[in-house]
């Protein structure tokens, strides 16, 4: 198939090469000219803008967006819903709320543009892997857009599936993050407990790629965890600074607002929420409220 893909990072690009490599045709667009660049190098086409992008593609058209969610991509389908025409498909790979998403669908049907949501998990290890993909929108779009989503996912019928209307591929990507906001927590606790046992010396490495084989505790994750304890053991350089960039937030509001109990997602939100206080307030209070009551010694700064 031909498609146009804007945003041209790690995933984009990435997702750009694996399209072309099994002989989808890629016109890609950045604002970066390096980023375009990169992609003309494995046989992608490029666009300086988005009129270039839309004028290189043949109607009817599609054009897949691996953009930051939010402000950057609702501005990215409004501006392409000036250029497209009736038939054409928007595909958003990134993780918008899906009610933004349910908003954009909207408008876009409105004029006559298709609108499908793909959650995509695989990071940058994605173009040798493949990527999973939690597929929303009307049956007969997504249907004709198989060919892409097989290319992508890291089998033909693997990996990626059409989970429902539009909205419920943002939705389930963003349940898949909250997930994730729950394995990683709790990995990194049972390691900082192997760690903080002194008396063993333990060699977290070692743990890992014990833990990696036959255990029912083993991820592709832990894959990843074991890998970086054998770059850095100690974890040297690196900040107790957890981001969270977003989904984690969604995860737990939809919890609420569905009366579905969630404690461990919620709380590794709030670990990460916590990661970022240099300097609490609450901790201070809590000391001096022991000392109110009870006397007890204040740790001085």
């Amino acid at each position: 198939m031909q498609l146009g893909m804007i945003g041209l990072g790690k995933m984009g690009a990435n997702m750009a090469q694996r399209l072309v490599r099994d002989g989808h045709q890629v016109v890609g667009f950045d604002p970066n000219p390096q980023a375009r660049s990169s992609v003309e190098q494995f046989g992608a086409q490029s666009a300086a803008t988005l009129d270039e992008l839309v004028g290189k593609l043949a109607a009817p058209r599609v054009i897949w967006m691996m953009v930051p969610a939010g402000e950057i991509t609702g501005g990215t389908v409004d501006a392409l819903l000036r250029l497209l025409a009736s038939g054409d498909t928007i595909i958003d790979g990134g993780n918008s709320n899906y009610k933004d998403t349910l908003a954009r669908a909207k408008t876009s049907d409105a004029k006559g543009v298709h609108y499908v949501d793909c959650g995509t998990s695989g990071g940058v290890w994605g173009l040798a892997e493949g990527y999973s993909m939690m597929v929303g929108g009307a049956k007969d779009v997504v249907e004709r857009l198989n060919p892409i989503f097989e290319t992508l996912a890291p089998a033909k019928e693997q990996g990626w599936g059409h989970v429902g209307p539009v909205g419920s591929g943002h939705f389930t990507k963003m349940v898949h993050n909250g997930i994730e906001y729950g394995l990683m927590q709790a990995y990194a606790e049972g390691f900082s407990i192997l760690g903080h046992k002194q008396e063993f010396a333990l060699d977290l490495h070692q743990v890992a790629e014990i833990w990696r084989y036959g255990s029912v505790v083993r991820s592709w994750l832990l894959d990843l965890t074991a890998d970086a304890l054998e770059k850095n053991p100690k974890l040297d350089g690196i900040a107790p600074f957890v981001p969270d960039s977003g989904e984690g937030r969604w995860t737990v509001a939809e919890a609420i607002d569905l009366d579905v109990p969630a404690p461990v997602i919620t709380q590794a939100l709030i670990e990460r929420l916590r990661s970022r206080d240099t300097d609490s307030f609450t901790d201070k209070l809590l000391s001096a409220m022991r000392n109110q009551f009870g006397g007890h010694a204040m740790k001085k700064e």
